[in-house]
């Protein structure tokens, strides 16, 4: 095994060339119904947040009639996730060639990528890209809000197509009817530069790295008290110790990593150690590697005051179109607040843990869930701390955050 892959040859403030892309990685076969097996063969499975196999997305396109597109879904709405813009940045050569390839296997003819409006260096190299290949008219940019949201593939399509940025309840599916009512694959930028690789490849050499369930590599964005935060290749599967390791450390002994982002769990501090950064390593927290967010918290850190601080967030990006959003957020973000500070009524856990059992699976979409998977690793992983703060705020809690959130 040999790594970096996705971000082979890159240099720090610039993106690769054609020439040097080519050069790196040799020309990219066109893509076809053989590269489908090629994908499920290789196991690869999305590294947009969900790990659906890519495989089953793109046989599900590909099985349609008519006209179909592609969607590069490059918003990354955690706001702690930086790794495709930095990808695309970087080596924006590969996501195209993944993007170009795949629209060839499902018989997609448009391709659209969707950027955040601040991503401006991964707009600007993406652009050059283009216009050095000439397929400015075959790849088409579309700018969308920066909005927890518009990572949401249904939002998102909802948003390119001239409406509401909000989640639209399934079915339908993209599969089904998406981008101009047409069938779309929605792939993340990372998931289109491993099926370039794929594609070069083949699926052997993908799973010499990863274990055999969860195969390949998968960029991360680590921050928090590490020493040399950013975004980090890592083989599936990697033990989360070395990988913070990899950063040159922590800045002070850690209370809890975060692992997933906002929809992501906490591994408690004495943990760390025994934990794989792959979605069987992380399942018995009640997690997934998800987006890659990594975001170490250190002692000195109130980790009851983060908590707070992401579930409001969470609840501020609410589409507010369904119950479960409209009240049920507001109402646990309100209700976390009050207990941390101190003026809560008796029994406000207990009714924490009641609302946060009501409200997954009832959502148009999965912020609910997300959002109660967050809360409820904390209330486990900090019980002490939330216990202590009923007698009201730590000193700690003036402290600036550890988690870069609006």
């Amino acid at each position: 095994m040999s790594l970096p892959r996705l971000l082979a040859g890159v240099q720090a403030g610039r993106s690769l060339s054609i020439d040097e892309h080519l050069a790196e990685h040799g020309a990219c076969p066109p893509g076809g119904p053989r590269l489908i097996d090629a994908v499920a063969r290789a196991g690869l499975q999305g590294r947009g947040g969900a790990s659906f196999p890519v495989a089953v997305k793109l046989r599900s396109v590909a099985n349609r009639r008519g006209p179909r597109s592609l969607l590069v879904n490059a918003a990354e709405g955690d706001p702690m996730s930086a790794k495709d813009r930095v990808l695309l940045a970087s080596a924006p050569h590969l996501v195209i060639d993944g993007a170009v390839a795949a629209a060839a296997a499902v018989g997609a003819r448009s391709i659209v990528v969707a950027l955040p409006e601040d991503a401006a260096a991964a707009r600007r190299a993406l652009a050059h890209a283009l216009e050095e290949r000439g397929a400015q008219r075959q790849v088409s940019v579309a700018g969308v809000p920066v909005a927890y949201l518009a990572g949401e593939e249904s939002a998102l399509i909802a948003h390119l197509d001239g409406r509401l940025l909000k989640p639209t309840v399934a079915p339908p599916r993209p599969f089904e009817r998406g981008l101009r009512r047409r069938p779309t694959l929605v792939q993340n930028p990372e998931t289109l530069a491993h099926v370039a690789l794929i594609a070069r490849h083949g699926p052997a050499w993908f799973r010499q790295a990863g274990t055999h369930d969860h195969p390949g590599s998968a960029l991360v964005t680590v921050s928090g008290a590490v020493r040399r935060p950013g975004v980090l290749e890592i083989p599936c599967g990697a033990p989360l110790g070395s990988v913070l390791s990899a950063t040159g450390g922590e800045l002070e002994p850690l209370r809890a990593v975060l692992v997933g982002g906002c929809h992501g769990v906490w591994i408690a501090g004495d943990e760390i150690e025994r934990v794989t950064l792959d979605d069987a390593g992380l399942a018995p927290h009640g997690g997934s590697l998800g987006a890659g967010v990594i975001v170490a918290l250190g002692e000195s850190a109130c980790p009851a005051r983060e908590l707070v601080m992401a579930v409001a967030y969470l609840a501020e990006q609410s589409a507010g179109q369904c119950g479960p959003c409209r009240n049920g957020l507001p109402a646990l973000a309100e209700l976390l607040a009050a207990a941390v500070a101190g003026r809560a009524l008796p029994g406000a856990h207990r009714q924490l843990e009641r609302w946060s059992r009501d409200l997954p699976g009832r959502g148009a979409c999965h912020l609910p869930d997300g959002t109660v998977r967050l809360l409820r690793s904390g209330m486990r992983v900090f019980a002490r701390e939330l216990a202590a703060h009923e007698r009201g705020p730590c000193a700690a809690c003036h402290r600036a955050p550890t988690l870069a959130l609006p």
